[in-house]
């Protein structure tokens, strides 16, 4: 996985600035990334879509002490707790946040603008109301951590066995690329959260990368329908475990808070 998903950035910076450990246009300019604009629409008290430093002031004012990541996929609500019109939104969107302490949850819509050769995003955060309800099959960060070793251990063996690995010129300069970007000293996540956490999000994002390599460039030795469909079920697992601990250490400010550990 090249980038992390726009719910973790927002998240993850939105959970430093409630914490008062960064400013508000640190915190934005973050959440922002690569993309040219944020807003936020559907708040109570605007009636036109809003810049991330307000809404993130609305969202404090309103209760909410923390902001959780949704991952979800068709049979997996990861992360979400209802009810079924955001569930429906999020999974849709394959992304969310949900506010802790207030009862919104955030779905992005990105659009992209521009002329050719100079395309850019502008993602309109749609504010929706949640369920307020323990999130869905989240585990621990030392469960996720203990999932993810065995997990990588499978996805490299099933890549191996069907020849995913070599599969091609495009294959091997995507491997380049996120080499680039792990030794480029980026920082995964918002001062604030705990080492392990971060340990545990570089670990899922490089399974999640070699799990995107084996869907998005070529079939390597899976060559009848039969065998990728068998590859696509060997993998379903290791993924559904890499998403799992991208959530969890997301979420990992807002839990050990919740639990009294901060």
């Amino acid at each position: 996985m090249l980038t992390e998903p726009r719910s973790g950035r927002l998240a993850s910076w939105g959970n430093a600035l409630l914490a008062g450990l960064v400013s508000p246009d640190d915190a934005a300019l973050a959440i922002v990334g690569d993309d040219t604009v944020h807003r936020v629409a559907g708040l109570p008290g605007e009636a036109a879509p809003v810049g991330l430093t307000l809404a993130l002031g609305r969202l404090r004012t309103l209760g909410a002490t923390g902001l959780r990541v949704a991952l979800p996929a068709p049979g997996h609500p990861l992360g979400l707790s209802g009810p079924p019109e955001f569930n429906a939104r999020a999974l849709e969107a394959q992304e969310a946040v949900v506010c802790f302490g207030a009862a919104f949850g955030l779905v992005p819509e990105a659009h992209e603008a521009g002329p050719a050769g100079d395309v850019h995003a502008e993602v309109v955060w749609h504010a929706i109301p949640v369920r307020e309800a323990p999130p869905a099959d989240v585990p621990s960060l030392g469960e996720a951590e203990r999932e993810l070793a065995e997990a990588l251990r499978d996805a490299t063996t099933v890549l191996a066995r069907l020849d995913v690995a070599a599969s091609g010129p495009v294959a091997e300069a995507a491997i380049d690329a996120y080499r680039a970007r792990a030794e480029s000293g980026r920082e995964v996540l918002a001062p604030g959260y705990p080492p392990r956490a971060a340990r545990v999000l570089e670990l899922a994002q490089r399974v999640a990368f070699l799990i995107s390599l084996a869907h998005d460039h070529g079939h390597g030795a899976a060559v009848t329908s039969s065998e990728m469909a068998a590859r696509t079920e060997a993998l379903r697992p290791v993924e559904r475990t890499a998403r799992r601990a991208q959530v969890a250490a997301y979420n990992s400010m807002v839990e050990e808070r919740e639990s009294g550990v901060r």
